[in-house]
């Protein structure tokens, strides 16, 4: 056919061509290519050692990062000074660790410095006990009122007990939590001033798996507390999951660790018996629940964990009730969450810094 001509020697298929030829001679040189990316990339690794991952802040330490390393927690409370950040930082990064997350809070107008770290490390090359030494090194130096390390894969889980009066929705919430492995603590026990049945789900719960549970009938007269206190000594810290008995100050003393209590906190509050009722009749719009620290003053400790729902004149008292339940059970797992992950801090004298 007059003026045919190959597909090689012009339109659009010739710059193909052209390409194609220009593609083999980049493959033929790709070795050395590779070879120079790769320097490039190892050399600014050596550089800087401790940002080689990131993390969205919030996520949960997860284990499966690597086969090799493992994650940590640790917290730092001291007076501010200059140069703390990078003590910290380069004590992690001297190990061959990596810091996944930082959190630091200064208060203003205040010369006191808080943080919280999570990172991974190998536990060959950085022994557990020789991370606890490193960091009291450097507590030592800046006179740290608080630092903690915590190795949750290492680490045994917190011991808890939890103190409940009548009603079991805290209760049953934890134990679901704590069954599908979401709440990291060992119940050792569940004590309660109010007899339960044996054929009650709660209880068959409980026998299940092997949690003790204990009635300690009380009186306005005797409260029992040194029987409680010794079924609850070898425990980290307590949880009172709705306990409708007021802890004394020789109760608290006696425990010397943390209670962690759950308030309704119904807005307003209402105080006496039934406070969803009286919060339903005044046609309240918002009510709440209040996780806190218990202390000597009665609910007025460090508040940990607070939330709060809308409700309207289309509740009835049946579904204002629910919802009551619903963020008290919610608050007070948050707290308990977030107290075992090394994110609660005390700070000044009746507050608290929750990364």
């Amino acid at each position: 056919m007059s003026g045919a001509r190959s597909f090689g020697e012009s339109g659009p298929w010739f710059g193909l061509s052209r390409c194609g030829e220009r593609l083999r001679r980049r493959l033929r040189e790709r070795p050395t290519m590779i070879r120079r990316i790769s320097e490039r990339v190892s050399g600014f690794a050596t550089n800087f050692p401790i940002l080689k991952s990131s993390r969205f802040h919030g996520e949960s330490l997860d284990s499966s990062v690597s086969p090799v390393l493992i994650p940590g927690v640790h917290v730092f409370h001291c007076q501010d000074a200059v140069g703390i950040v990078a003590k910290l930082s380069d004590c992690i990064a001297a190990k061959g660790g990596n810091i996944l997350g930082y959190d630091v809070f200064v208060p203003e107008n205040n010369n006191v410095f808080y943080s919280r770290s999570e990172f991974i490390f190998d536990p060959v090359k950085w022994p557990r006990n020789q991370v606890d030494e490193d960091f009291q090194t450097i507590a030592q130096r800046y006179g740290a009122l608080n630092s903690v390390v915590r190795v949750p894969s290492i680490d045994p889980k917190y011991k808890i007990a939890l103190l409940l009066s009548k009603q079991d929705h805290c209760l049953v919430e934890m134990l679901h939590k704590w069954q599908d492995g979401k709440l990291p603590v060992d119940i050792t026990c569940v004590i309660s001033n109010h007899e339960r049945a044996p054929n009650t789900h709660v209880m068959r719960f409980l026998e299940r798996h092997g949690i003790p549970y204990h009635y300690v009938s009380t009186t306005k007269e005797n409260k029992r507390e040194d029987d409680i206190l010794e079924l609850v000594k070898d425990t980290d810290f307590l949880v009172l999951a709705r306990y409708m008995q007021i802890l004394s100050g020789n109760f608290l003393k006696g425990y010397g660790k943390d209670v962690i209590n759950i308030h309704h906190g119904l807005l307003p509050s209402f105080k006496g018996g039934y406070p969803a009722k009286q919060a339903f009749d005044a046609g309240v719009k918002l009510i709440g629940a209040t996780s806190h620290f218990v202390t000597e003053e009665l609910d007025s400790g460090p508040i940990i964990e607070q939330m709060v729902e809308s409700v309207s004149h289309r509740d009835n008292l049946r579904s204002f009730v629910q919802k009551s339940e619903d963020l008290e059970k919610k608050c007070l797992t948050k707290a308990i969450k977030s107290y075992c992950e090394l994110r609660v801090l005390p700070y000044g004298t009746n507050k608290t810094v929750v990364f």
